[in-house]
């Protein structure tokens, strides 16, 4: 049996595509970055019978892959969710595609909504460039040498719009980074895409800094940016 990569909304739950709902109903098993999450949205459509939810994240991800492999082989239709968003994208889930690949197991993919795209279409940056540089490096200096990079593209042929994603506990730090960095970009900062309380704040990242001074970010955050030629 195949694997079945499943987008899920990135917020909100009424983005749900009929075939998400048909596939996951199909599937013996749904491998799941957090399965109290995935139970969340098969309680909203309510999903009866569930199939099987069993942990697939980070931590135990490469365990995982074997026991994965030997229920596709037994003809066990599976199918691969993170919490929001399309699974594989900065997510441990290439590796058991590859793994797929090489077994010459086939893998479909359920398409849905993603946060750097949804972002991305509205940011009013440039669209028909664009890099994703998945969640940034932790560490400062390396954090710094990536922007560095995208810096050295402003003037090529490529001159892409950058998106990524970052911490809300660190954003204020990775702002000031970019200021040092890279001037006067253009960035604007996405925050609980498709929820209740979404929100967009854009302008230079000192501009970005003054807006968010004294207020407690949280939420899922999304940052374009484009520097300017």
């Amino acid at each position: 049996m195949p694997l079945y990569i499943v987008s899920t909304p990135i917020g909100n739950f009424g983005d749900t595509t009929k075939r998400v709902l048909e596939t996951l109903a199909f599937c013996h098993i749904v491998l799941c970055e957090d399965t109290r999450q995935t139970n969340n949205l098969l309680d909203f459509y309510q999903m009866k019978p569930k199939p099987k939810l069993i942990s697939f994240y980070e931590e135990n991800a490469e365990k995982r892959q074997e026991q994965v492999i030997n229920w596709l082989k037994e003809n066990k239709k599976i199918a691969l969710v993170s919490n929001a968003g399309t699974p594989t994208i900065s997510d441990p889930g290439f590796k058991l595609v590859r793994r797929c690949r090489k077994e010459g197991i086939a893998v479909f993919s359920v398409p849905g909504p993603v946060a750097l795209i949804a972002a991305l279409s509205i940011s009013g940056l440039p669209t028909d460039k664009f890099m994703f540089l998945g969640f940034l490096p932790k560490k400062k200096g390396k954090k710094e040498a990536i922007f560095s990079s995208c810096l050295a593209l402003k003037n090529s042929p490529l001159s892409p719009t950058f998106i990524f994603y970052e911490s809300p506990y660190r954003l204020e730090k990775t702002l000031k980074l970019m200021r040092k960095v890279l001037g006067e970009a253009q960035v604007v900062i996405t925050r609980e895409l498709t929820k209740i309380y979404e929100e967009k704040i854009s302008g230079t990242p000192d501009e970005v800094l003054e807006k968010i001074a004294g207020k407690k970010i949280k939420g899922e955050i999304t940052v374009v940016f484009y520097i300017r030629g």
